[in-house]
């Protein structure tokens, strides 16, 4: 297996990369681009599948661009991951993996209905199947609600049932899209940009609350009010309703305005002894039960006593840097989303923590020598950065910093691999341990602990 989840194949002196394949299958490849070094294809046709298969429990497999390895049993997903790992520290990191503690894959206790959050697509352009095209029958219906094609920003899949989300999930996608059919409310047109309906997010928690948020791309305020008040009454056991306008060309909703209908503002996600807010656009770790198992693992790494100061950087809706305070001194959490900053706030007053300081400004500017005088010098720093990983104004800032321990928790191993090595003057990697917290796909995290050289 290769980046980005596909299978990996040589062809004279070119790499050949196949993605819904598995390593040991045989099978004809049509090669849909090649360069000078590399050429991607697709299956066309199988000789033999490998005995490292499984049959994929979903029906949407192969077409879908969410659970590319459902293929792959489950224990071959967790050696592959933590493969990826080792060699993104060796090869990017320059890391000598024989003087790190590399500790084993952390597994998902449940491989499917796993994330808290899906978002769908309103579409008047339904995605059609080789087969379906082959019949040269015209499809009369091609409104859907759904997740789009990979690389087709103007198709989507219609999906009958996803494995990603607990019910009622399944049912309230179903119900929504009927309700929409119902009331002949226009589905949106990706390629024009105009339409009522646009999207569809579905948040839940562990303990069993629901939220659905209603995307519309127009103002219509007599089809929005049918809308939301023919989906309250479908759905009684939704905990939480709102809907937002997006009128854009883009589907962020980031900075768009939240009209709340019926029920809670937020839901409420407990972990250990903590609560956190979920409101409608709250990031929050889309796999609950891994959450708290990856941030014990974080704890684990700080080793906190009690009397540091610790940073948390992109510290998002501050759920880390709640769940170590009560192991420090002091926390102080920089990230550069005001909303996010909010959130961070309100969840400390709810789990009634007051040694908490939350900045919100980029984190290449925020995070200078005038702050650490505010707020005092870190002696242990957590940073969780985007898939791109540190600005090296960030890495410059926290080796001058003096932060005797640095736990880095990253979705991207192989930016942070390139963080660790731009690090390695400073700070030596001491331990590292991969969480699966998205069975089924490639993406993996790895936490890190680097301490002072």
């Amino acid at each position: 297996m290769a980046a980005e989840g596909k299978a990996l194949a040589r062809v004279g002196d070119k790499v050949l990369f196949v993605p819904f394949a598995a390593p040991g299958d045989v099978v004809d490849v049509k090669v849909k681009r090649s360069r000078r070094n590399y050429m991607e294809g697709e299956i066309r046709g199988i000789q033999r599948l490998s005995p490292a298969r499984t049959d994929p429990v979903c029906q949407h497999f192969g077409l879908c661009g969410g659970c590319k390895w459902q293929h792959v049993p489950y224990e071959a997903q967790l050696t592959f991951k933590g493969q990826q790992v080792r060699d993104s520290l060796q090869r990017i990191g320059k890391v000598r993996l024989d003087e790190v503690e590399v500790l084993p894959i952390m597994a998902a206790p449940e491989t499917t209905f796993y994330r808290n959050k899906l978002e769908y697509t309103f579409s008047n352009r339904r995605w059609m199947t080789p087969e379906e095209i082959a019949t040269g029958e015209e499809i009369a219906d091609t409104d859907v609600l759904g997740f789009h094609i990979p690389g087709l920003f103007d198709k989507v899949l219609d999906i009958e049932k996803c494995w990603l989300q607990a019910s009622p999930s399944n049912e309230i996608r179903l119900g929504v899209k009927a309700l929409a059919k119902k009331h002949a409310l226009s589905f949106y047109d990706l390629r024009a940009n105009r339409g009522l309906l646009r999207n569809l997010v579905i948040r839940n928690t562990a303990g069993g609350q629901v939220m659905v948020i209603l995307v519309f791309g127009e103002d219509d305020q007599e089809g929005i009010e049918r809308m939301m008040q023919s989906v309250h009454e479908a759905f009684p056991q939704a905990d939480s309703l709102s809907w937002i306008l997006n009128e854009k060309a883009n589907s962020s909703i980031a900075d768009l305005e939240v009209h709340h209908y019926k029920g809670r503002e937020c839901l409420e996600e407990q972990m250990e002894n903590l609560v956190f807010r979920i409101g409608p656009k709250t990031f929050y770790q889309t796999n609950s039960v891994q959450a708290c198992a990856l941030y014990s693992l974080v704890r684990d790494f700080a080793a906190l006593e009690g009397h540091e100061t610790l940073y948390d950087l992109y510290s998002g809706a501050g759920t880390i840097a709640c769940y170590l305070a009560d192991k420090a001194r002091q926390v102080v959490g920089i990230e550069y989303v005001q909303e996010a900053v909010e959130d961070a706030g309100k969840n400390a007053a709810l789990n009634r923590i007051s040694n908490v300081r939350f900045v919100a400004g980029d984190m290449a500017r925020v995070f200078n020598e005038e702050l650490m005088e505010a707020m005092g010098r870190p002696e242990v720093i957590i940073t969780d950065p985007p898939r791109a990983g540190m600005h090296p104004d960030v890495i410059g800032q926290i080796i001058r910093s003096g932060a005797g321990r640095i736990v880095y928790v990253s979705c991207n191993p192989a930016t942070q691999a390139r963080d660790i090595e731009l690090l390695s003057n400073s700070y030596r990697l001491e331990k590292s341990r991969a969480v699966d917290m998205f069975p089924h796909t490639h993406h993996v995290e790895n936490v890190v602990l680097l301490r002072k050289s």
